[in-house]
């Protein structure tokens, strides 16, 4: 098991999040929590193509796009504000969602912003945290511990 203190979670947050094509990955080096980047042309050293199944490193499969879209709707719903939840919520219909959510907040709310950022960040590192669960690198007990102790923030 790797010692969940000495992981970087916003970089594997970073790489669920990445829906970039098959010819770049995130991998996670099993015995180290060492995150690699992978490319079709370049391998992990940026100089040597290698496949990826001769790589004893896990690969760190992007979620689906629908995980990060609940993330927006659940922050348009639980924001106090009734004009900037409507609008919010009215902007991620569709496609274009993330972009248009993005703008909104910088243009209408900016003062969501951090607010935001620190509720979409922290939903992320618990997200990096089930996935190093569910593939064995973390123990249980060292992930509730850490999911207790840094839960998603309550909105204004």
């Amino acid at each position: 098991m790797l010692d969940l203190s000495r992981l970087d979670l916003d970089d594997i947050a970073q790489a669920l999040s990445n829906q970039t094509d098959y010819e770049h990955r995130w991998l996670i080096n099993p015995d180290t929590g060492e995150i690699l980047f992978w490319t079709s042309d370049t391998g992990i050293d940026g100089k040597t193509p290698i496949d990826l199944d001769e790589l004893d490193e896990l690969p760190i499969n992007p979620l689906p796009s629908y995980v990060w879209y609940q993330d927006m709707a659940d922050f348009a719903e639980r924001v106090s504000d009734e004009r900037a939840s409507r609008r919010l919520t009215r902007v991620i219909q569709g496609k274009g969602a993330f972009r248009r959510f993005k703008d909104e907040l910088h243009e209408e709310f900016p003062e969501l912003l951090p607010v935001w950022y620190t509720f979409r960040d922290t939903r992320a590192r618990n997200r990096a945290i089930e996935w190093l669960v569910d593939n064995s690198l973390i123990d249980n007990s060292a992930a509730t511990q850490y999911i207790a102790e840094h839960p998603t923030p309550d909105l204004p």
